[in-house]
């Protein structure tokens, strides 16, 4: 049987250190490598980070939208990727933030947990705007398949407080988020692992986890935590934000890394940079 999701991430992150490794080739980033904003430019940059980070990171989580504009050929791009970073032994975390209802959402399941996937991820950060329960299906699939997800529940966009910090029935949508995934994750708790539905919680969301009164100890949650480095979360943010849960975080760095490039080993050093400030 295949390995939970959450047991090998808290492996991988025992292994390598708490970091995810974002790809995300926006024009800015890949026209600042000096590489022309075409498919040859999105696959010479999306290869050099899987040569920088394969083997070197927890995980490593590309951005489908920035593949998905060159369309189809974008996306074998990123299947290649996937593919990639598998066979090296590294996790991937697909960051595409599907949220539907149905079958809809069944279908983008299987299209990226499901054992027929042309290549998927270990997981995929999903929406669960439409309620938790929508998620169903992918939350079903993830474990039938040893894949994971990561729900959005705290955002650092000034937005997202609007809806996320709302209460209904003296609980917030943010903590009826939490909830649901703790009770998704209680079988890998009673065996005192990370489960394999995870949370998306910016690095900086300030006070907001405490002030919404969110346990991710007792949800078992891992935590992607976007926002690392170039956007202004720092070790001190981190651990005031999530307090006794800060062993269940993996920081997410995207650009703090990618400006780095674009050589391999200039990568490799500012990820090693940002590694050692993580392991401190």
């Amino acid at each position: 049987m295949t390995q939970a999701f959450g047991a090998r991430l808290q492996d991988a992150m025992t292994a390598h250190g708490p970091l995810c490794a974002g790809i995300d080739p926006h024009r800015a980033l890949v026209e600042s490598w000096g590489l022309p904003y075409d498919l040859g430019g999105l696959e010479r940059f999306a290869l050099t980070c899987v040569e920088a980070f394969a083997g070197r990171v927890a995980a490593v989580k590309p951005q489908s939208a920035f593949f998905e504009v060159f369309g189809s050929k974008g996306l074998a791009v990123l299947e290649r990727v996937l593919t990639e970073l598998r066979e090296a032994g590294t996790l991937t975390i697909l960051d595409a933030k599907r949220g539907d209802i149905g079958s809809t959402m069944a279908a983008y399941a299987e299209a990226y947990l499901g054992p027929y996937a042309v290549a998927p991820p270990d997981a995929l950060t999903v929406s669960p705007y439409l309620g938790y329960e929508s998620l169903r299906p992918a939350i079903d699939l993830a474990e039938q398949c040893g894949r994971g997800l990561f729900v959005l529940a705290l955002t650092s966009n000034p937005e997202g407080a609007s809806v996320q910090h709302a209460v209904r029935d003296d609980e917030s949508v943010a903590a009826s988020i939490v909830h649901g995934a703790g009770a998704d994750n209680a079988p890998a708790r009673g065996r005192g692992e990370l489960g394999s539905i995870g949370l998306v919680i910016g690095a900086t969301v300030g006070t907001a986890v405490d002030d919404l009164g969110l346990d991710l100890v007792e949800a078992a949650t891992p935590v992607l935590a976007p926002g690392f480095g170039a956007q202004g979360g720092t070790v001190e943010s981190l651990a005031a934000t999530f307090g006794a849960a800060r062993a269940q975080v993996l920081a997410a760095s995207s650009r703090e890394i990618l400006s780095a490039g674009p050589d391999a080993a200039r990568l490799v050093a500012q990820t090693e940079r940002v590694l050692e400030s993580l392991r401190a």
